[in-house]
């Protein structure tokens, strides 16, 4: 194919995705999702049409800027990245000016500037040192051994088998499976090596040539080629000021010594690209675990068997026993329990207590030798509490925020595993979430054994059961992927289009042959997700407190995005409930008060109490979509919802009582108001039912009261040390609570939301 059909026909795949974005024609959306996996398909089948891809991504990217088309810009530019990541042969030339595109996006708002800043830090290190994205990549993902690069990733896919079919769970299994099964440490390893001597040498390298060798090379010399060339590629991307002279030099070493330097002299000078094209090199998918999600500390446990393997790791019953080996450097940090005869009286001193030793007297070097420091509490600083891959804005609400990135929460330790956890389901799955978040963070706060050495990134991908696809239920349980899809457009795109993909994927018949070579869209669109969902929003965890007797103690519970109330129609003993008030008509639903504190502008406290009688009510978390607004997200700044604070969107089905000539008669109308928290209490003898997340399996019985409130951090609202942290001047605030901050779950997307 000459190269102007080569460039039209990119040109028109790149157009295709772009009406994608701006038009909501019911004719595009059968093909949502297709348009952008086989844009990167064209191009990972022919390497060669990679530079002209690029130069059609950056003209696109320059026209959106100067026609102020901002919904374009972030999914341009993860497709640009993302195709630089995986191409070899790109100009120098082509890198500046993506360089410094991203540069000038960094004066428009957020996300924008937020999303330019994260490929900008990327692509300085790729134009210095071309190959250098690709093969931490690939070493982190597939968990490859390097002194070097010691990153380590892994993706857990969780599904909950009570809500998605078996069909569904086998099919993506075996994809996964299929997709693996090709990809072992020495492919990975051949991939790497071959990535980084095509990206530096370009045509100066015979690719075909270099994979035969490769191909034909033993365990112990495929490992010495590959530390070679990662050593090479990460020393010049640590210095502060890389040459690309001398990492050409360093690669035409390592390439001359594969090949031999007449062979790799004769390659170079004799090979024609016309009759022997570069050979293509893929991008393995991610090394990603499929689990079943059935117990409740599964998550927990799994990222514990992450950290340190099952040959380093005997699982007691409850864990509660781990301490990960080497988190202390100094070992006076562990308890240790003296007996103290001192009781405090200064008359029980003994006689020159009060007279201090000489510095070198015997007596003071046996003071400093005996001394053992008790029992020693393990103090930490309050950034260390709260690390910032599982902590949002304070007081926000569904907003954005930078992704964690590798540093050191402890002097150190380094945190060199990054967990992907993506779940599959609908709003139930985020709940069960939700609630091992809560409780992977109150465990924290009692062993902290995760956060120091592990950053934690949260992905979403709904999958509704077939039955329930065409239903009104359709739209219920999937009101968080809805308002994922309304926030960020490329998400909408790429990942709320999954769901039907997956279901005909089930459908189709299962494929044992692991040999061919597979083409998996749904593995592809996962593994983009992964990749390039670096944005986290964040949600507000509720939790409830449930009394079902005022004299005892309340349960606790959390939910994420919705508590719905029903009415029993059993009722309470009589014994220590009021009377109902006289001349109280005995209508539908229930008498009930309610307390709490309005949601206001100003972010005053404003309590409002009232007595009503209702039929149940709905306490929903996310907002409704008139006021977030439907349709593109690039509306004008005006049309912006107003969410600076945390609030429920309450909605309350009153009963009105009416008298006419035919007497009494009830309606009922629907009141909505919005809140922090709220109190509510049956005030007859009706018992409540309370349902979380839409999930009956989470269902509370005879409720006489509960309690709404945002869930705090388990770690937050204690009280502040006066002694300082290595040396750190701390104020000293002795007898007071810090004020608790929220819980806040990320969820990962593309852009964050978009305004």
């Amino acid at each position: 194919m000459e190269s102007s059909d080569v460039e039209l026909d990119l040109q028109r795949s790149v157009q295709a995705v772009l009406r994608e974005l701006s038009s909501q024609a019911p004719a595009l959306q059968n093909n949502q999702g297709m348009w952008r996996w086989s844009l990167h398909k064209k191009v990972e089948r022919d390497p060669g049409k990679s530079p002209v891809l690029v130069r059609i991504l950056l003209r696109e990217l320059e026209k959106a800027e100067s026609e102020d088309l901002r919904h374009v810009i972030i999914p341009l530019l993860h497709t640009l990245l993302y195709v630089l990541t995986k191409a070899t042969g790109i100009t120098e030339e082509l890198y500046r000016r993506t360089y410094n595109f991203c540069t000038r996006l960094l004066t428009l708002p957020a996300p924008y500037c937020t999303v330019a800043l994260d490929c900008a830090i990327r692509l300085k290190t790729e134009t210095a040192v071309p190959g250098t994205l690709y093969q931490r990549l690939v070493i982190a993902e597939q968990n490859l051994t390097s002194e070097m690069y010691p990153y380590q990733e892994r993706v857990f896919l969780f599904v909950d088998p009570e809500l998605v079919s078996p069909s569904v769970c086998s099919a993506l299994l075996l994809e996964i499976q299929a997709a693996q099964a090709q990809q072992t440490p020495e492919a990975c390893m051949r991939h790497v090596v071959s990535h980084a001597l095509q990206a530096v040498l370009g045509d100066a390298c015979h690719a075909s040539a270099l994979q035969r060798k490769l191909k034909a090379s033993p365990r112990h010399a495929l490992e010495r080629y590959f530390h070679a060339v990662v050593a090479a590629v990460e020393q010049m991307a640590g210095e502060p000021n890389p040459s690309r002279e001398g990492h050409l030099e360093r690669l035409e070493e390592i390439y001359c010594s594969l090949l031999g330097p007449a062979a790799a002299a004769t390659e170079s000078c004799c090979g024609d690209p016309l009759q022997d094209p570069q050979p293509s090199i893929p991008l393995p998918s991610p090394h990603i675990t499929f689990h079943l999600w059935t117990d409740e500390e599964q998550l927990w446990k799994e990222l514990v068997l992450f950290l340190r393997p099952r040959s380093r790791l005997r699982l007691s019953a409850d864990l509660e026993a781990l301490d990960l080996q080497g988190l202390w450097p100094d070992r006076e940090l562990a308890r240790a329990s003296m007996l103290s005869t001192d009781s405090g009286i200064e008359r029980d001193l003994p006689a020159g207590a009060d007279e201090l030793p000489v510095p070198s007297s015997p007596e003071m070097e046996r003071a400093g030798l005996q001394r053992k420091g008790g029992i020693k509490k393990r103090m930490w600083p309050p950034d260390i509490l709260m690390p910032a891959c599982w902590d949002g804005p304070q007081g926000l609400h569904r907003r954005t925020g930078m992704p964690s990135g590798d540093g050191e929460l402890l002097p150190g330790v380094s945190r060199l595993h990054t967990a992907r956890v993506l779940v599959l389901g609908d709003d139930r799955m985020l709940g069960r979430l939700a609630q091992a978040y809560h409780s992977l963070r109150k465990r924290e706060t009692q062993k902290f054994c995760l956060t120091p050495r592990l950053s934690l990134q949260l992905y979403y991908i709904p999958v509704l059961a077939p039955e329930e696809l065409p239903s009104c239920r359709h739209s219920e349980l999937r009101e968080l992927a809805t308002f994922l899809g309304r926030a960020d457009p490329w998400y909408q795109s790429t990942v709320n289009t999954l769901c039907p993909a997956i279901h005909k994927l089930a459908e189709m018949p299962p494929s044992l042959d692991t040999s061919r070579t597979v083409d998996p869209f749904i593995l592809d669109v996962i593994t983009y997700y992964v990749r390039m969902g670096t944005q986290p929003i964040y949600f507000q965890i509720y939790t409830v407190k449930i009394f079902r007797d005022l004299s005892q103690d309340p349960a606790e519970d959390i939910f994420l995005t919705e508590l719905k109330v029903k009415i029993q129609d059993s009722k309470f003993p009589k014994d220590g409930f009021a009377p109902r008030r006289k001349g109280a008509a005995e209508g539908p639903g229930a008498e009930l008060s309610i307390c709490y504190q309005k949601a206001l502008l100003s972010h005053r406290a404003q309590e409002v109490s009232s007595s009503l009688r209702a039929t149940g009510l709905v306490l929903k978390a996310l907002p409704a979509s008139d006021t977030e607004g439907s349709g593109p997200t690039h509306a004008p700044p005006s049309a912006a919802p107003v969410i600076d604070h945390t609030y429920l969107n309450v909605n309350v089905m009153e009963v009105v009582k009416s008298s006419n000539l035919a007497g009494r008669s009830f309606s009922t109308v629907m009141n909505t108001f919005r809140t922090a928290t709220i109190q509510i209490q049956s005030q007859d003898q009706r018992l409540l039912t309370l349902l979380l997340d839409k999930d009956s399996r989470r269902t509370y019985r005879d409720v006489v009261r509960f309690e709404v409130a945002p869930c705090p951090e388990p770690c937050s609202g204690m009280h502040k040390s006066k002694a300082p942290w290595l040396g750190s001047p701390q104020p000293e605030v002795e007898g007071t609570k810090a004020k608790p901050k929220p819980l806040l779950m990320p969820i990962n997307t593309f852009s964050g939301i978009v305004q």
